[in-house]
């Protein structure tokens, strides 16, 4: 029997529907391209880096944050002694954000989130550099290690376990009434000493604030304030008189004759010094040569003998004296 050579209406629906079907999915291809720039055309850039960090073929590249292109490679590099530069990314951007990075812009890993998944982040570059050209190298940033905050935080972490345990002794310690501040905190005759401290205490600031007493007197009697002032007026005083040019202390201050005077007498000191010390003089001559001296000394020593013989024997010195007298 010879089959129909007319299409049914069953048929034609379905080859509608798949129609459509296509057309749903070839615009939702067109839109996703185009939102993930992947029909726009593209440069590539290197970038170094030690590590991956988390980082994979296909991944994001973002301009300033804006998606920018993908990772299109990661390729490990001859092992040598420069471990900045063990991987090499080739960086696909679109031709059109070439202007926005630049000789001065960074790229840095980081994560979109706080665990999302690791992209590249370039940041845009200023007009006085030049535009990097297909194949040139951007430099990277730090980034940073989140496996070494993550032992730091542990560590913190334990740090705090430790510093919580030993609160929780100390506090025991307290509660149990051990040292000082357990005693404070749980003995009667500490607080009941401390209570009888602050009635002697009070008692005492009750006899300072007596107005017959020393202290109260202190307080509360002017007398000794207007003394102590009339002593600083005093010296106020004396500050003033020692300032006055006119009176003898303020001369003696301000006036330099009589240093210039004390200065003459003491270089005519000093010459009359030298001139005795060192001259040929009747002085100099009594201080320094010994032969008068032996004389004065010879004559001194004659005359007592002399005067001691006078004592004994009179007449022998003055018999013609006591003669003349007589005669008379």
């Amino acid at each position: 029997m010879k089959r129909s050579s007319f299409i049914t209406w069953e048929q034609l629906k379905v080859g509608a529907m798949i129609l459509v079907a296509l057309g749903v999915i070839g615009v939702a291809i067109y839109k996703l391209g185009q939102s993930a720039n992947l029909f726009s055309k593209r440069y590539e850039l290197i970038a170094f880096l030690p590590n991956a960090n988390g980082l994979r073929a296909g991944g994001s590249v973002l301009v300033a944050g804006q998606f920018a292109g993908t990772i299109k490679s990661i390729d490990f590099l001859p092992v040598d002694n420069d471990t900045t530069r063990n991987l090499r990314l080739r960086l696909a951007i679109d031709q059109s954000l070439q202007p926005q990075v630049r000789a001065d812009s960074k790229a840095k890993v980081r994560s979109m989130g706080l665990l999302g998944d690791k992209v590249v982040d370039i940041s845009t570059g200023t007009p006085r550099y030049e535009m990097l050209r297909p194949g040139d190298t951007i430099a990277v940033s730090p980034s940073l290690d989140y496996d070494a905050v993550l032992a730091q935080a542990a560590g913190a972490v334990t740090d705090l376990v430790g510093l919580t345990h030993d609160l929780r002794q100390i506090t025991g310690s307290i509660a149990s009434g051990k040292g000082t501040i357990g005693q404070l905190m749980t003995n009667r005759a500490l607080y009941d000493e401390f209570v009888g401290t602050m009635g002697r205490a009070n008692a005492m600031l009750t006899q300072f604030e007596n107005p017959n007493g020393s202290f109260g007197r202190l307080l509360n009697d002017p007398t000794l304030y207007n003394r102590f002032v009339g002593v600083v007026t005093s010296a106020d005083s004396l500050v003033v008189a020692l300032n006055d040019r006119q009176g003898t202390l303020g001369k003696l201050l301000h006036d330099d004759t009589l240093y210039t005077h004390i200065v003459g007498m003491a270089v005519a000191g000093d010459s009359l010094m030298k001139a005795l010390t060192n001259g040929n003089g009747l002085a100099a001559r009594l201080l320094n040569d010994p032969t008068l001296y032996d004389r004065l000394n010879k004559l001194t020593s004659d005359l007592n003998a002399i005067l001691e013989d006078v004592r004994k024997d009179p007449h022998r010195y003055l018999g013609g004296v006591i003669c003349v007298f007589h005669c008379k």
